[in-house]
């Protein structure tokens, strides 16, 4: 091997530790801006092309420049798949991330991360949701978003305080972890046995159930609400998945309850819940959305694979 052989694969080793390094980060943007497992693992593989072709002598801050390139090329993927879910059967949900493994994936603070969140997020459109990550979820600097986003900081700053308005107004104050966990805890107990009472116990009375199974049958494609109606519902799962396991896991930062079947993951459950009791329950059943999940517990070894490995 000459030198200048040397010389390459030394600067392509370089390059693959500090893009292992900024990995969780880069996935933990694009997944809050997505809400998808799938296409933040391909933004991220992207980028490490990207990042693979850059003259990486001249970037003066790795993780500026590899954040603005993940940044980017996520809103251009939301930009296209606000046609694809406009098609979609039913409430679409986001995929859910275990996050045991990666706590915050990637970010200071885990900000724009539960299931609920990420759902009013979706309701913005790809630059305002970005903006929001960026300095919600990661703490960027109003002058740092504006440059990755090609805006004014005014702009920048106009975005921010319509967001946190449009998100307080539809999102509930939540409890105390501890709190949350034993709403869950009592839910799960309650749905083991069928019980509708002890479910409606736990939930408040305006509580909202939705479903996502992108189109499979016996799969409510209206939101539910009202703790009986819900609370009956739930019950019904056990027929709807006879022999399933109940278990509590964690799943975007919150205790969420997963059903296994057959030792198939065949339902993952969101939950949020106020001093009222459990007011959100989101059913994610679509088979490619749980593979999703089960994928994101597993962080991979080679930033150049652009899917979590599996093995």
């Amino acid at each position: 091997m000459d030198e200048r052989e040397q010389h390459t694969e030394g600067s392509l080793q370089e390059a693959a530790e500090v893009f292992q390094r900024l990995r969780p980060r880069l996935f933990g943007v694009a997944y809050r801006i997505l809400g998808s497992v799938a296409e933040a693992e391909d933004v991220v593989q992207e980028a490490w092309v990207r990042w693979q072709g850059t003259d990486r002598e001249a970037v003066r801050d790795p993780g500026a420049f590899l954040a603005t390139v993940a940044t980017r090329l996520a809103v251009n993927v939301a930009q296209s798949a606000r046609v694809r879910r406009e098609a979609y059967v039913g409430p679409w949900l986001p995929e859910p991330v275990d996050t045991s493994v990666d706590p915050e994936v990637g970010a200071e603070r885990g900000e724009a991360l539960e299931l609920a969140v990420l759902v009013v997020l979706q309701k913005l459109n790809p630059v305002e949701r970005a903006v929001y990550v960026l300095r919600e979820a990661f703490a960027y600097s109003y002058g740092e978003i504006a440059g990755m986003l090609q805006l004014s900081q005014a702009n920048a700053r106009q975005i921010i305080s319509r967001a946190r308005r449009r998100l307080s107004a539809e999102r509930r104050e939540p409890v105390e972890a501890a709190e949350h966990r034993r709403l869950v805890e009592a839910f799960v107990a309650a749905a083991r046995h069928g019980d509708v009472a002890a479910l409606e116990s736990v939930l408040s009375a305006d509580a909202v159930a939705y479903a996502d199974g992108n189109g499979m049958r016996g799969v409510a494609r209206l939101a539910v609400v009202g703790a009986g109606r819900v609370a009956r519902v739930s019950a019904f799962a056990r027929r709807f998945f006879p022999g399933a396991e109940y278990g509590v896991v964690e799943a975007n930062g919150r205790p969420g309850i997963r059903l296994v079947q057959d030792g198939v993951t065949v339902a993952l459950v969101g939950v949020t819940a106020g001093p009222d009791g459990i007011d959100g329950l989101y059913w994610v059943l679509a088979p490619e959305k749980l593979r999703a999940y089960e994928r994101s517990a597993r962080r991979p070894a080679d930033p150049g694979s652009g899917r979590v490995s599996s093995g």
